[in-house]
C-alpha cells in the first residue's frame, strides 16, 4: 500500500474547498510513530486555516491535509523497544503544516506528541480531547494556576477548549464564572461553574467584578468581548488571550487599564496529555462530543463549527477502529 484516503484543501477559501484525494501514504522518519487514525478532531483552528488565516501563510505547497486532533492504532513504533508497540491505541496532536494534518488514513507524528488512548474512552472521544485540552490546560494550569480562592471568568464556556476550562479551573479549587447560551446554562454549571453568565440577556461586566483571571477563548472577534473583559478584573489581574489576530493592541490596552495580559499558543505535548488522560480514566473531567460526521461530510463538519453554536467538540470518523 502506497496510498491513502484524506481531505485536502488545493487553495484556502470556504468549506467547498474541502475535497477526498487519494495521497501518498506518510513515511516515517527518526522518532516517529505512523498511525492509522480512527478518528479526527475539529477545531477552529482548522476553519481558520482553511479560510487563509491561522497558519495558513505558511503553507508553501499544495494539497494541504488538515486536522491536528487524532485518536488511532499504531501501526509502526519510533523503534523496536519503544513501550507503544504496534497495535497499542493512542491519541495526540500533531501540529500543520510542519506535519501532514489528521484528515487522514494515516499519519507519521513524533513520538512527543502521542500518548496512550484512555481506555474508558472511545477513539471518537478521543479524538476530541488533545488540542482543545492541551490548550485548556496551558491556559488555565500553566499560565493562570489555578488555584483554591483565585475567581476566574472562562468566556464560551461551552465550546471545545472552554468546557475543559472549567473543569481544570474547578478542579483545582478556583471559583468558576463562565459565559454561554441559556440552553447551555445547566450543562456549563454540571461541568463545575459556579456562575453562569447568559450572554444573550447580560452583560458580563455589568455583573461580575474584581476577578483574578479572564480566560479569553473570544478575543475582539466578537461584541470587544476581549476589551470589556478588562473591566473586571482587580488591578493587576491577568488576562489570558488564547484567540490569534483577534485582538493586536491586547498589550498596550491591558497596561493602560492596570493589569496584565498574556497569550496562549498550544503546543503537541504527549506529557501534558498523559497528565490529562489520568484525569479522563479517573472521572474527574469529562470530554463532550456534540456532533460526529464521516471523513466525506468535513464540508459539513466545518459548516457546522462555524455556526459557533457547538457544544464541546466536532469530531471525524475517519475509518474502523
Amino acid at each position: 500500500m502506497t496510498t491513502m484516503r484524506a481531505i485536502v484543501i488545493e487553495a484556502t477559501g470556504g468549506p467547498d474547498v474541502l475535497r477526498a484525494a487519494d495521497v501518498e501514504l506518510p513515511v516515517k522518519v527518526n522518532a516517529e510513530f505512523l498511525v492509522k487514525v480512527v478518528a479526527a478532531g475539529v477545531n477552529p483552528q482548522d476553519v481558520k486555516t482553511r479560510s487563509g488565516k491561522g497558519v495558513a501563510g505558511a503553507f508553501t505547497k499544495y494539497p494541504v491535509i488538515l486536522g491536528n486532533d487524532f485518536s488511532g492504532i499504531v501501526v509502526e513504533s519510533s523503534y523496536e523497544s519503544h513501550p507503544i508497540k504496534p497495535g497499542d491505541e493512542v491519541y495526540g496532536m500533531t501540529m500543520v503544516p510542519r506535519f501532514g494534518g489528521t484528515y487522514a488514513e494515516y499519519i507519521a507524528v513524533p513520538a512527543m506528541c502521542i500518548a496512550r488512548k484512555p481506555r474508558a474512552l472511545s477513539h471518537v472521544e478521543a479524538a476530541a480531547v488533545p488540542l482543545a485540552a492541551m490548550t485548556a490546560w496551558g491556559a488555565v494550569v500553566d499560565v493562570a494556576k489555578a488555584h483554591e480562592g483565585q475567581r476566574i471568568l472562562i468566556h464560551a464556556g461551552a465550546g471545545g477548549v472552554g468546557h475543559f476550562a472549567i473543569q481544570f479551573a474547578n478542579f483545582f479549587g478556583a471559583h468558576v464564572i463562565t459565559t454561554g447560551s441559556t440552553r447551555n446554562s445547566s450543562w456549563l454549571r454540571e461541568l463545575g461553574a459556579s456562575e453562569v453568565i447568559d450572554y444573550s440577556t447580560t452583560r458580563f461586566e455589568d455583573v461580575v467584578h474584581d476577578v483574578d483571571v479572564v480566560i479569553d477563548l473570544i478575543g475582539n472577534l466578537k461584541d470587544d468581548t476581549g476589551t470589556r473583559s478588562l473591566q473586571v478584573l482587580k488591578p493587576g489581574g491577568l488576562i489570558v488571550n488564547v484567540p490569534t489576530g483577534t485582538w493586536p493592541t491586547l498589550a498596550e490596552d491591558a497596561a493602560a487599564a492596570g493589569v496584565r495580559a498574556s497569550g496562549y499558543r498550544v503546543s503537541a505535548d504527549g506529557s501534558t496529555l498523559a497528565v490529562i488522560s489520568r484525569l479522563l480514566e479517573s472521572g474527574d473531567v469529562r470530554v463532550f462530543v456534540d456532533q460526529v460526521f464521516d471523513l466525506d461530510k468535513v464540508a459539513e463538519a466545518h459548516e457546522a463549527l462555524e455556526t459557533g453554536h457547538t457544544r464541546g467538540k466536532i469530531v471525524l470518523k475517519v475509518s474502523d477502529g
